[in-house]
């Protein structure tokens, strides 16, 4: 068992407001993504993350999200299994950064 890193919003907001290069996935369904995402957020379902494995460099800082923070665990999860470093899970999903007022796109 792998133990899940996670980032809270507030820094999550701080490393993009630096510049810090993070790769920010949405794990949510498609129908979940069309009320908005985080700016700048990839779309990425949770159930093609297995084959879009390759698209993702080793070395890249990502972020997973979804709606309350599971999903995205389970990836985070996923992700470490197969050897990834540098991935985070959001806490409480797009719900926290939504409730800390961060802004989203369509």
């Amino acid at each position: 068992m792998f133990s899940i890193k996670e980032v809270d919003v507030n820094t999550l907001k701080q490393y993009i407001d630096e510049g810090k290069n993070v790769r920010l996935l949405d794990v949510r369904s498609v129908a979940e993504m069309a009320a908005g995402i985080i700016p700048n957020a990839e779309k990425l379902p949770l159930h093609t993350l297995p084959v879009r494995l390759n698209e993702i460099n080793n070395d890249d800082f990502c972020v997973l999200y979804c709606r309350s923070g599971a999903r995205s665990a389970q990836g985070v999860g996923f992700m470490a299994a197969q050897g990834f470093d540098n991935v985070y899970n959001l806490q409480g999903g797009i719900m926290a950064w939504q409730r800390q007022g961060m802004p989203l796109v369509a």
